[in-house]
């Protein structure tokens, strides 16, 4: 039996991730029985191998310090705000304001009253991905999911938006 950490919460799923700590962490329902999460991560079990060898035999990057931080906001900010000048114009979409975060699991955001977020790692991305990042979280200011609308205003934009993705990767 694999052991893992537990997260009862108000969903409706059940989910399960290995964390760059080599963790393997379970999102259930509160009401699922536990014999039930116990089964879905037994039904898992070769994929949770496989990432624990994966993450095990990745290099760990040491921790950056406050500083490096402050830096990578900075030139974040720098790469970010121009693309998002330019391309609101192109989209004719107003963006409620730009953030700039710290955010390990996801490189953009944009909350329900149209605030963009961005993580300070896109610094360490490609120009073109970091595009990519701008263009998708402008596209969810007129749709706020990942729906048919949503792709077609981001291929009108980004033609090539799927091999852009490609080059984006999380540390």
């Amino acid at each position: 039996m694999i052991t893992y950490e537990l997260i009862r919460s108000a969903r409706r799923t059940v989910s399960l991730e290995v964390t760059k700590e080599c963790t393997v962490r379970v999102r259930a329902p509160l009401r699922m029985p536990q014999r039930e999460i116990d089964a879905f991560v037994e039904s898992h079990k070769v994929w949770v191998e496989r990432q624990l060898e994966k993450r095990r035999a990745m290099p760990r990057k040491p921790e950056p310090t406050a500083q490096e931080i402050a830096e990578l906001k900075e030139r974040t900010r720098q790469l970010v705000e121009p693309l998002v000048a330019a391309y609101s114009a192109k989209m004719g979409l107003r963006p409620a304001g730009i953030r700039i975060t710290t955010a390990r699991t996801r490189y953009g955001s944009c909350s329900g009253t149209n605030s963009l977020c961005f993580s300070c790692f896109l610094a360490e991305c490609p120009p073109e991905a970091v595009e990519l990042v701008v263009v998708h979280e402008l596209c969810h200011i007129p749709h706020k999911n990942h729906g048919v609308q949503f792709y077609r205003l981001l291929e009108s934009v980004l033609p090539d938006w799927k091999e852009r993705k490609q080059r984006l990767r999380m540390r």
